[in-house]
């Protein structure tokens, strides 16, 4: 129990401690530092990809918003043509030693990007991730449930084939943390179904030419195969291509990620029987927003989760 002396040191201490303060004492609007030169912000995603275009799509408008508020930006995509490791850190490289005012990665490779990316910090580059989730220690804005994505086709593939059937995975890049946790969630919704097996698995390291020659592959090794799983944004449409050139629309059920145009047909058409679309538009959007901000000292998100919607065929119009 605090006694009426203890309470009146206590006044009597804050009082003290108020006194020393300076008269006028900081405005928060003071811990913001004003944007006066042109910013330059590199992008640098896993591979040259139409997925990646609706993020730079996003992070243009904000661009052209900020532009009306008198904070220009030169925003530059260092994009490695196909998915590679050492191409994509190649890039990172020398892109710190650019010293750009943000950095933002959609990371192909945990380890070793997170290791250039604490060393773009320790050189005060502004770090942020996108799209593929590498760290906990460096902001990110995308979808961050990957595995949750995985597992909610699955268990709409398995309703689908009621329950029953041979199953094959494109399994996208498989250093890709977002590509391999999909695929760890569906094979876990498909462990509820006993009837369900996979028979065919195999990278298509998110080039759509290959999806496209594993799933013919997979319908002549596997003539019953029953559905496919796609883990990116281009093997569902691979996948598709080859179901429907081989007379299967309807028979064969494809399930898989993202809302490209031609998925979307796909999806209207019926080849493709669902698919689980990120807002990769509001990725590059943010990403652009949050990278001014931590060059004006404001707050920013540690994790902006911009979730992801199911698309199937009920949602196509007339």
């Amino acid at each position: 129990m605090t006694t009426h002396s203890g309470k009146g040191a206590m006044v009597a201490a804050l009082t003290a401690l108020c006194m020393a303060l300076p008269a006028n004492a900081q405005s928060q609007a003071d811990l913001i530092t004003p944007v006066e030169d042109e910013l330059t912000f590199v992008f640098i995603p896993k591979v040259i990809h139409p997925w990646y275009d609706v993020v730079r799509e996003g992070g243009q408008f904000a661009v052209d918003e900020l532009a009306e508020s008198g904070i220009k930006i030169e925003m530059i995509w260092d994009q490695p043509p196909t998915a590679d490791v050492a191409d994509q850190n190649r890039r990172i490289e020398t892109n710190i030693g650019r010293q750009p005012d943000g950095l933002a990665v959609a990371c192909l490779d945990q380890a070793t990007n997170s290791q250039l990316l604490r060393e773009a910090k320790e050189a005060g580059v502004n770090v942020y991730t996108f799209n593929s989730f590498c760290d906990e220690e460096f902001p990110f804005v995308g979808q961050r449930d990957s595995y949750g994505d995985g597992y909610d086709l699955g268990e709409y593939l398995a309703e689908h084939l009621g329950g029953k059937g041979e199953i094959g995975i494109l399994a996208g890049s498989l250093t890709a943390t977002d590509h391999v946790e999909r695929i760890k969630g569906f094979k876990d919704a498909l462990k509820e179904h006993p009837e369900m097996k996979i028979v065919f698995e195999q990278p298509d390291n998110d080039v759509l030419e290959e999806a496209v020659t594993l799933t013919e592959n997979a319908l002549q090794a596997h003539p019953d195969i029953a559905g496919f799983f796609g883990s990116n944004a281009s093997n569902p449409i691979g996948a598709a291509r080859a179901v429907k050139n081989a007379g299967k629309t309807g028979e064969v059920a494809i399930v898989g990620m993202d809302d490209l145009p031609e998925a979307v047909d796909f999806v209207c058409d019926g080849t493709i029987t669902a698919l689980k679309a990120q807002r990769q538009w509001d990725i590059g959007y943010w990403a652009v927003r949050y990278m001014v901000a931590m060059n004006q000292n404001h707050t920013y998100p540690m994790d902006h989760n911009t979730g992801s919607r199911l698309i199937t065929q009920d949602d196509c119009g007339e």
